[in-house]
Formats: C-alpha cells, sequence, structure tokens
C-alpha cells in the first residue's frame, strides 16, 4: 500500500452538485470549470475574485472539454455538442455535432476529455447503474461529425487520462461489480487505443474508480468514490500514495492554479445522503498534493 499524506483539502465552492464532474483549469483565463451532470449545468469559479456563475444546458453533461477557437465541446445525452456560453446570462448556445447511437434507450456520455493532440473521447453509461447492464461504450469523436467505436462492453465508462507523451490511455470502469483501471497503447497518429492489459484492480483498494488525471512525472491520479481518498498510482500500476477530502464521493480531479501545484476534486451528493456525516459533499476542493500537472488538452477543429 502507498504512503498517507495528509494534504489539507480546502473547499473553494460549497456548490452542492449532486453529480459534480468533469473539473477544468482553462489557464488564460484562470478560472476553473465543471459539470453537474443531473442539473445540466456547467459551472465556472474564478481564481482571483473567487466569483462563481454557471450555465444551463439543454440535456445532462457528462464531461467537457474547451476548444481552442473558444467556447467548448461536450459529452451529453444524445450525442456531442459545441457550446457556446453567453458572457451576460445563463444561456448556452448549443449546437450537436454528433448523434450517438445508444443501444438502448436512457443512456446518455459519462468520462471524457482531450487526448494529447486535442481530439474528443468519451464514454457512455445506463442511467441506472445499479441495472449493471454493460452497454456502455468509448467513443471517439472524428471532426467529420461522426463517432468511432473503439471500446464497449463497459457498466460505467470513466477514469479517462493520458500519459504526458500521449502514447499511454487510461480507462476505467467504476461500476461496483467492475472496479478495474486498463491502459491502452495509443496510436498518437490516428488516435486509435490497442493493446489493452489490466493497469489496477482497484478492488483491494478503498474506493470505486472514478474520474482522473495525471502529472507532470506520468503518474496516474484517480478518485476513490466511496471511500474519500484520491490515489496516485505509478506508470507502473503501484499505488504510491492517498490524499484525504471531507466527502465520500469525490468524482473527479484536475490539476491546476497558476503553478498546476493545485489538484482540484469535484464530489457527488447524493439524495440519500446524511448531511451531518458529510455537509459538504458536492462541493469542489483543493489541495496541494506535492507535484505538478500538466495543461489540459484543448480541443483542435
Amino acid at each position: 500500500m502507498g504512503t498517507h499524506i495528509a494534504a489539507q483539502a480546502d473547499l473553494i465552492v460549497d456548490a452542492r452538485c449532486a453529480v459534480g464532474e468533469s473539473p477544468v483549469w482553462v489557464a488564460a483565463e484562470q478560472a476553473l470549470y465543471w459539470v453537474d451532470i443531473l442539473a445540466s449545468k456547467l459551472h465556472r469559479w474564478d481564481a482571483a475574485s473567487g466569483a462563481v456563475r454557471h450555465w444551463l444546458a439543454p440535456e445532462m453533461m457528462g464531461c467537457v472539454a474547451p476548444r481552442k477557437e473558444g467556447g467548448w465541446i461536450a459529452g451529453m445525452e444524445s450525442g456531442v455538442f459545441q457550446l457556446t456560453l453567453d458572457p451576460n446570462t445563463t444561456s448556452v448556445k448549443s449546437e450537436r455535432l454528433a448523434v450517438v447511437q445508444h443501444v438502448t434507450t436512457t443512456m446518455r456520455f459519462n468520462d471524457g476529455r482531450c487526448d494529447r493532440q486535442g481530439r474528443f473521447r468519451a464514454g457512455t453509461m445506463f442511467f441506472d447503474t445499479n441495472a449493471a447492464r454493460p452497454v456502455g461504450a468509448f467513443y471517439g469523436y472524428e471532426k467529420n461529425g461522426g463517432l468511432t467505436l473503439l471500446l464497449d462492453g463497459l457498466i460505467v465508462s470513466n477514469g479517462l487520462a493520458f500519459s504526458p507523451d500521449g502514447r499511454i490511455m487510461y480507462v476505467s470502469d467504476s461500476h461496483i461489480s467492475v472496479q478495474k483501471i486498463w491502459a491502452f497503447d495509443y496510436d498518437i497518429a490516428s488516435g486509435t487505443p490497442y493493446n489493452r492489459r489490466l493497469f489496477v484492480d482497484m478492488n483491494p483498494y478503498p474506493g470505486r474508480p472514478d474520474g482522473a488525471a495525471v502529472d507532470a512525472d506520468g503518474c496516474y491520479w484517480i478518485c476513490g468514490n466511496d471511500s474519500g481518498q484520491i490515489h496516485r498510482f505509478t506508470p507502473q500500476g503501484k499505488l504510491d500514495r492517498s490524499l484525504t477530502v471531507p466527502v465520500k464521493k469525490p468524482s473527479m480531479c484536475a490539476f491546476g492554479g497558476a503553478g498546476l501545484d493545485t489538484l482540484f476534486v469535484a464530489s457527488i451528493r447524493p439524495d440519500d445522503i446524511d448531511l451531518s456525516d458529510q455537509p459538504l459533499a458536492g462541493g469542489v476542493f483543493a489541495l496541494r498534493p506535492g507535484v505538478c500537472g500538466l495543461p489540459e488538452p484543448m480541443y483542435a477543429d
């Protein structure tokens, strides 16, 4: 087992998100964005002023990535969208770029981001995770407007991240019946993963493998949902250290801050939560993990 690090987790926004996910640090704005999936909201926190605002999307957003040309690309319920945020209101101009052919109804995109070359990649899931239906898939969005199936048979697609050189891709299935993280070789020319192998079996460790980030050393940080911990694994799959947050369901982490030395963590606030036990659930936290991250890749048209 790795070392437990007593890094202070500071609450930056008491957001009370039902399902806070997909934190993204935008360096040009010195601001953190994240989604509340069930509320169809995209939130923004300004690091200098502490000001918080949000925008409402037409569908649930599972994941977002900034576009080099401005605005956002998002994996939502019915497909991949381009979003333009109104600076003066909570309105969003949305354009669906690609329709996803789910294998059944009541599905949506979940975890996703851009690879190091700026290509959008994201996975899907069935709404009711208790059904444990392995109908989730992992797609690559192509600039001609299509979606390419890259992986199927997932229950809850999660944990997407890329090594610093972009040649290793990580994906997890966070369902309680699976709890595994896989590594793939990644063809950076075509954006295709291959040579799938088990990276970490999370069953012996605290928490289910939710959202992830990779640091400048190439180590993989994964939120241990249900455990209140964030784990750092080396590129060899060895647990290096664990950090604690004051909520049980950290959902995804992202490096940010002026020096990319802050680890931001989004979290979940379930309906049946015991608020006396974790009143800050659904909040967004900031920790100093002792390492630096990498700039989040932007979608390149």
